[in-house]
Formats: structure tokens, sequence, C-alpha cells
């Protein structure tokens, strides 16, 4: 039996609230109930209540499988959804929440730190399903391992937090709670028509009402979406197109075969907080109990307290960290935290040395203090800073002659970086998860160990204190013109050809742009012996970062394309520079 929706109203609070005098109130609506024998009276029948069940909210869905990186630096130790907020951990509120409306059915799916949402199956009965794929997919990937448990369902993320609590028994039909938003906003906002159904989704607006909070799927909605979404997912451009996008997308997309109201709520009911420095402000005493070692280092460091640390932000992470601004006062700071399986390629107590080596060199303006053990470290920021561009001749013979400067410095550490050497290491960790398959590999390592001997038999070219991931993203030149040199993680004793050869590759260099940063590198046109060296140190440069990249991939943590342009430098000039060598071929400028 369809009811109307001021009829579900009146019905669904007699149900549910039978006291409340405004669904008792007279009204047309409440007299054709009584006509059709649902009410009696003020109270509901049981016709009444099977009237209602079609509306019944049969389970939910709490997201919690990402990694929640604009929530630094405590989502580096803890699902952000675990994170206690006056008293209450984030999604047990919303669990419990949940239950007050008798929703027990109730569905999470983890990710990232999966382990550590284990006990809420014995607390609260809750069943997890588990997204292995959480790093690399977004939200309709986890949409999609439930897709069977889209019903009347509510679709919350485990971070929301309801002042007040938000959930039904009865739900009338599909809706996505949005806050309105004052002055200009990067959220989803919401166009509807006269009956509040979303009509249009736009990402940023101006004074507009926003998505923000829960979601409720009721059965034609969850119906039509699993048909696209399986659609999508099925497709052979899914990994390339729709991977990383979020559910939203898709509804956003298809607003007219997916049929979906707003509903408003007050800013301070809905809230969801995107950063620690938002979650402080709703909760004061957060960051002086907040469990989170990074936090302990920077006041252990610093010797400040945990009410000054503020403007924590995420900044954009290479390829083995993860990193984070934080300031202290007006002071500001960056906190590195070591990437996954990073101890398998970096010698910390090497990286310490060379940090400190290159502050005391004046290379390295930016370190304060490196944790040798545990790999983490703080730097200053600073502010406005621009990486060197690898098209500007002027900026990039800067690089090379600050390169040749602490070639020549004599500085030593107790560490030692060979591209080849290095390489094979990375090859056994790679050997490590099964035979290396990859076709043309052998030929190349059996071309690349040749042009090694050649290499290290040139006279001329001595192991000094070498960067060996000198590539543009590790500088830092600041609005003063000052330019520095961070992340010594490979820093060891090497050929000086390393930093060039690494800065080649990292800025995509034709042989052109190479052969100009060679040059710089000199202080004039290299000669025909310190040609061939240094373009056999980017041969082998490619190889060891390709065999590199091969193991990140192997461990599960890729680098995407960086892969083939590493192996790139490998292939295309491996057989050149081994003529320039073996046939004593002419070296073209």
């Amino acid at each position: 039996m369809a009811l109307t929706r001021k009829e579900f109203d009146i019905l669904s609070t007699l149900a549910t609230s039978p006291g409340d005098a405004r669904a008792q109130a007279a009204s047309p609506e409440l007299d054709e109930l009584r006509s059709m024998g649902l009410v009696s009276g003020t109270a509901i029948t049981e016709l009444g209540r099977k009237a209602l069940e079609p509306y019944r909210v049969e389970n939910a869905v709490i997201m919690a499988a990402g990694l929640s990186s604009r929530f630094v630096p405590v989502s580096y130790w803890r699902p952000k959804g675990l994170t206690s907020v006056r008293g209450e951990v984030l999604i047990e509120r919303q669990i419990r929440q949940l239950h007050e409306a008798g929703i027990t059915d109730i569905t999470v799916v983890v990710g990232y730190r999966a382990d550590e949402f284990a006990y809420l199956v014995e607390k609260y009965g809750v069943r997890l399903v588990n997204n292995d794929l959480y790093a690399e997919r977004n939200n309709n990937w986890t949409l999609w391992l439930v897709r069977d448990q889209l019903r009347n369902t509510y679709v919350c993320s485990s971070d929301d937090y309801f002042a007040k609590n938000p959930f039904e028994t009865y739900v009338y039909r599909a809706y996505y709670s949005a806050v309105y938003m004052d002055g200009p906003t990067d959220e989803w906002c919401l166009g509807v028509d006269e009956n509040d159904r979303i009509t249009s989704v736009t990402v940023g607006g101006k004074d507009a009402w926003a998505m923000l909070g829960h979601v409720y799927f009721d059965r034609a909605f969850s119906n039509t979406f699993v048909r696209i979404l399986e659609s999508i997912v099925r497709s052979p451009f899914y990994e390339e197109k729709y991977a990383d996008e979020l559910w939203e997308t898709i509804f956003a997309r298809n607003p007219d075969c997916l049929s979906m109201d707003m509903r408003r709520y007050p800013a301070d009911q809905v809230l969801e907080f995107d950063s620690v420095d938002e979650l402080v402000e709703f909760d004061p005493g957060f960051l002086s109990t907040v469990e989170c070692p990074a936090i302990d280092n920077i006041v252990d460091v610093l010797g400040c307290e945990r009410t000054q640390l503020h403007d924590f932000y995420p900044i954009k992470n290479g390829l083995t960290n993860l990193t984070f601004h934080f300031a202290v006062g007006t002071d500001e700071y960056v906190y590195r935290h070591p990437g996954i399986g990073t101890e398998k390629f970096i010698n910390r107590t090497a990286e310490k040395d060379a940090d400190t080596v290159a502050h005391e060199l004046g290379i390295d303006r930016t370190f304060i203090y490196e944790d040798a053990e545990k790999g983490w470290k703080i730097s200053r920021f600073v502010p406005n800073a621009r990486n060197v561009d690898p098209l500007n001749h002027y900026e990039v013979s800067r690089a090379m002659a600050l390169a040749r400067t602490f070639h020549e410095s004599d500085a030593k550490i107790d560490a030692k970086f060979d591209f080849y050497e290095d390489g094979l290491g990375y090859e056994q960790l790679l050997k490590s998860h099964g035979e290396i398959g990859v076709p043309g590999y052998e030929q190349l390592r059996e071309k690349v160990t040749r042009l090694n001997e050649y290499c290290v038999a040139d006279e001329g070219f001595s192991a000094c204190f070498c960067h060996n991931d000198y590539l543009p993203l590790n500088f830092l030149i600041g609005e003063d013109g000052s330019m520095s040199v961070i992340d010594w993680e490979f820093a060891g004793m090497g050929d000086p050809g390393n930093d060039t050869a690494t800065f080649i590759i990292c800025s995509q260099y034709n042989e052109e742009q190479a052969n100009a940063a060679i040059d710089a590198y000199f202080g004039r046109a290299a000669t025909p012996v310190e040609r061939r060296h240094f373009w056999a140190r980017v041969v082998l440069g490619g190889w060891c970062w390709y065999v590199w990249a091969l193991e990140k991939d192997a461990e599960g943590a890729g680098v995407g394309e960086w892969l083939d342009i590493y192996k790139s430098y490998a292939v295309t000039y491996v057989d050149k520079v081994l003529s320039w060598y073996e046939k004593n071929d002419t070296i073209t400028a």
C-alpha cells in the first residue's frame, strides 16, 4: 500500500513516538488513515504497521576503509573512525545511534588498519567486509563489495559525528543529508526542485546546500544504483577511468534515474572533521589526550606543549614517505613519516648522518632532527617554496653547481651507494616474491652488467658525498632565492655522476637536455670521457630505479608511470653507451 508523504509522516510518528501531539492533531490525512483502518483513534493499528513495512530501514553500511590522509598526523597511527571525540569513539557513537533507531544489521567496510576494527564484531554484533584495494580504488568499490546489502539502507562514513541522532526506523524515500554553506565552498553543492528532489550536483559553489553526512538508499534507488555500478565495474576501462571515483560522482552523472531527495540539517548537527584543527575547534581537549607518536615526538624535540600545535595538513607525498605540515605559534615545520616498506631500502643511520653533513655544509638549511631507528624527521618549513624548474637553464645550472660543491667538499659518511650494487640488492628483494618474469629483463641486466664494468674502470671519478636521489622535487627555493636540497634518504659515498644522472632521469630529459645538464655540472663542455661516463651513470641509474620500482610494485606500493620512465633510460641508451666503450664510437654532444 503506497502512502502519501503526509500519511507516512503521521503513521511513522504514531509508530515510533505515539505520544507526539503533532501526529494526533486533526487533519484530513489522519481521517483518511482512520478510514483505511490504519489508525484507530490516535493509535496505529496492526494494518497500519504492515503499511509501514516497505518503508522500514533494513540495515546500514558504514564505510571505514580509507586512510583519511587529511587527518594527519592521527590517521597515520589509527583509522579516523576509531578516533575518540569528547570521550566517544566516532564509529561506536554512530553504531549506538543506529541501534537506538532499531537498526542492528550493520556492515562495516574496512581496509586501512582493518584489524583494529575487529573488536566491533563482538561488542556490537556488526559484520566486517574487508576492502583490500582501499588504497587503489575509491568508495565506489566499497559499495560494490556490499552491493548485496544495499536495500533500504543507511550509508554512512565512520568519521561522521551526529550531535543529534539522525537515524529513523522508517524513511519515506532516498535522501542525502545536507548542510547550508555560507559563502564560497569546495563541498559538493546540490540543486533541487520544488519538492527537494536533487536535480544537480556541482563540486564547489557559494551560499548553497552541500552534501554532508549520511545518506539513505531506498530499494528503488539501491536497485538502480547497483545496475549502474555494475556496468561501470565491469567496464574494460574501470581501472583507467572509474576506479578513483566516489560513488557520489556516479550519482551526480545520473540524477534523472537515481531519484534522491535533499534533507536539510542544521550545521551544528552533522559534523565532519576534515583535519585535526577542525576537530580541536569542536573538542579543545583532543590534542591533550589523543594517542599519537608523532605528536609525542614533536613535543620532545621542540620542547613545546601539545596545545601549542596547530595548522596540521598533509604535504604532497613522495614515492617513499608521508609528510605533514604543522606549526608552533608562528614557526612552521614539516614532519616526515616513513612510508610502508622503506626500511628495506633506506639506511636511516646513513640518512641522519647525511642530513647532518648537508646541514653543516649549508646545503640543507631545513634539517632539525631525525630518529635513525624509526625513520621520522622534523624539518623547518619553507613558506611559498618552489622546486627547481628543470626547463629553466639558470636554475638547472645552480643545481648542478651545488652538486659539484658537495661532491668536492671532502665530506664523508659511513655509507655508500652504487647504482649497480644497490640495484642487485633490490633485485634480491624482488626475487623474494618469485621469479622475475618481465620480458627482456635478463637481456637488459646482462648489458647493464657489462656497462658497469666499463664505467667502474674509468679513471678520475672517485667516490664522493652524493645525494643519489637528486631530482627537482628535492629542491626547495625560498622567496629569498635560497636553495636547499632535502630528502637525503639514499645518500652515501658514490660516483659523482649519480646526482646528475638522477636529475636527468627524473626531469625526463631528452639527449640534448641531458647533455646540457652534464655540461652545467662541469661548468664547461664535458670532455668525451666525462660525457661517456656520465651517460653510463644515466643508464645504470635508470636500471637501478627500475628494479627498485619493480620491487615497490611487488610490495603493493607501486610508483605508477615512474616504473616505465626509469626503465626507458636504461633500455633506450644502453646500446649507444656500450658502443662508446666497446666500439669507440663517436660521442656526440
